[in-house]
């Protein structure tokens, strides 16, 4: 079997390609743009194209199966990948480590969702940095108040048609204020700014809503108590094919939802959750559970079994209530179901 393993960068990608019967490599390099990769391929032919998950990793490997190749994506946040105490490094010893690991099927490798996933997966966490982008720019609207004396409604009604209407007062062009009043030319801005971030979100979520509306699936987690649209989808999207999880565990550690595992000799412990996988769906996923706690008694009552009665243990118990939603998602998405209280073992 011939091999060829990319160490992807932003100009410039180096490849080691390695026979697997001679056990004898040599080192290439290439463009890192489509046709470059392309005509490479096609000049090498190789039997397996590995790579390194990133940001051109998506249209690489789609170049990849197009070709009719066997396609390995590896994962480099893997104990397994990482490098430790070595004295050198570099891309050439990256890609031929990532042959080497392929051809002993050594290799940490994460599923590549298809093309219209990725784009899905991508407009997602686009709205999330936008809603940052708008809590960051009240944030400085508050604090440029502060600065002056003034002050404002706390929490959403400081945003509401009166409050921001006594904003739009205050402000000023910044061509048209004193060199004393340069205050009101930056909440000028900054209102400004806040406008555009509000179209651009309200224009994204409404894309989103189209895209979950033609999607059965969202319509199906959704169905859980105190599941939204927005959970939803962001469940479904990372999610994805759920046949590729052979149980709930494994889909628990896929989103970092399950404890880490120390164990030598006598001792046989569990530590914090290893935080692995997709960290957007699991701070979402622990946000809803503190509300799901109001509407479902089913995780209310994980809640309190594992709290114990314990304020010491809430933190433990919600990530635990948590896991228990995305099973239960998981679970529906793997059956076609929808949501059934009264059903037995949801994520068997």
């Amino acid at each position: 079997m011939m091999i060829l393993a990319l160490d992807l960068g932003k100009s410039k990608s180096v490849g080691c390609v390695l026979d697997t019967i001679t056990n004898q490599h040599r080192f290439i390099s290439v463009a890192t743009t489509p046709q470059a990769i392309h005509d490479r391929l096609v000049k090498v032919a190789p039997d397996r194209l590995v790579i390194e998950v990133g940001t051109p990793a998506g249209w690489v490997h789609d170049i990849g199966v197009a070709l009719g190749l066997e396609v390995q994506v590896a994962n480099p946040s893997n104990e397994g990948w990482r490098w430790h105490r070595v004295k050198v490094k570099t891309d050439r010893l990256d890609a031929l480590k990532l042959a080497n690991l392929s051809m002993v099927d050594q290799l940490p490798t994460v599923h590549m969702p298809e093309t219209s996933v990725r784009q899905w997966r991508h407009l997602i966490h686009y709205r999330s940095r936008l809603v940052a982008r708008r809590t960051r720019i009240k944030n400085t609207i508050r604090a440029l108040l502060h600065c002056q004396g003034l002050s404002m409604p706390g929490g959403k009604n400081g945003w509401t048609q009166a409050s921001l209407g006594q904003l739009q007062a205050w402000a000023a062009p910044l061509d048209r204020v004193e060199p004393t009043q340069l205050w009101r030319g930056e909440l000028y801005e900054e209102l400004q700014a806040l406008t555009a971030a509000e179209e651009q979100l309200a224009r994204v979520e409404a894309k989103l809503d189209d895209l979950a509306a033609t999607d059965e699936r969202v319509a199906r987690v959704q169905s859980i108590p105190a599941i939204g649209p927005r959970t939803a989808e962001l469940l479904v999207a990372v999610i994805d094919d759920p046949h590729r999880f052979g149980s709930a565990k494994q889909v628990g550690s896929y989103v970092g939802l399950t404890p880490r595992k120390f164990q030598s000799g006598q001792m046989d412990r569990n530590g914090r959750i290893t935080k692995a996988g997709n960290a957007q769906l699991r701070r979402m996923l622990v946000e809803v559970s503190w509300l799901a706690l109001r509407y479902n008694p089913q995780l209310r009552a994980v809640f309190q079994r594992i709290c114990r009665g314990s304020r010491t243990r809430r933190k433990i118990a919600i990530v635990a209530v948590a896991r228990k939603l995305l099973t239960w998602a998981w679970a529906l998405l793997r059956d076609g179901s929808t949501w059934n209280p009264g059903r037995v073992g949801q994520a068997a």
